[in-house]
């Protein structure tokens, strides 16, 4: 497990587990603190294939600007190129199954019938490359709406937005295997979804200030977000089986 954090942010380990702090602050830097277990590693040599993870955890507000969450990845955007020595990744589709938070500025999902910004358990499921990457990307020019049907129909995804109040403790958990994903909030199955992501993923806990967007309506921004009042996430009892 590596750590990693902007200036200011910090990762204090406690008795069985960890809080991820990031202060407050203005939409002229980013701010991070992560955990993750795929440091310096190519995406091939990334250690997960199917996995249960599970861990207790609770946030400083239901309205963090920007996104956290935890569980597993394949870094497909190149969000920490560069960051703190970490090698250089060209950007991939995305493969990925985790709790995520995201702030209303954010429109993280490419279909339009399921959730994509509050608390989402979710999971992508791309192939390492498609044709139709290469025809969403001629097309994204002169119709950004079009570019992003092309892309639903290249990436599997799937998002439920299960009803918890993230300020309380809650035990989450997720069970991976190659042809399904289940998700649980203290013990009670909150959705179960055949999009399974492909291997190889690497954990991640993190909390940033950053937000993504690609809209029905073909609007895409990307960028960081003021944060009033320092934001932070604690997680304890993390599992891994």
């Amino acid at each position: 497990m590596k750590t990693r954090i902007t200036p200011d942010a910090s990762i204090k380990k406690t008795n069985n587990g960890y809080i991820l702090k990031i202060p407050a602050g203005d939409s002229s830097s980013y701010r991070l603190a992560q955990i993750d277990d795929y440091f310096g590693l190519s995406r091939r040599k990334f250690p997960h294939h199917s996995l249960t993870l599970s861990l207790r955890a609770k946030a400083s507000s239901s309205s963090i600007p920007g996104t956290w969450g935890f569980g597993l990845w394949n870094d497909p955007f190149g969000m920490s190129l560069g960051f703190g020595g970490n090698r250089f990744r060209l950007p991939m589709l995305p493969n990925a199954v985790w709790f995520f938070s995201a702030s209303a500025q954010n429109y993280l999902s490419f279909r339009n019938d399921k959730p994509a910004q509050g608390f989402l358990a979710q999971s992508f499921r791309s192939p390492k490359f498609h044709l139709l990457v290469l025809a969403a990307g001629l097309v994204l020019p002169f119709s950004r709406k079009a570019a992003r049907k092309i892309l639903s129909k290249v990436i599997d995804e799937d998002s439920s937005a299960p009803s918890v109040d993230v300020t309380q403790w809650h035990s989450y958990r997720f069970e991976w295997s190659a042809k399904r994903v289940c998700f649980y909030v203290d013990d009670v199955q909150v959705s179960e979804s055949l999009v399974s992501p492909n291997a190889q993923l690497g954990l991640v806990i993190w909390i940033d200030n950053q937000y993504a967007a690609f809209t029905p309506e073909g609007k895409i921004g990307f960028g960081v977000l003021e944060n009033p009042e320092p934001a932070w996430i604690e997680i304890t009892n993390l599992e891994l089986g």
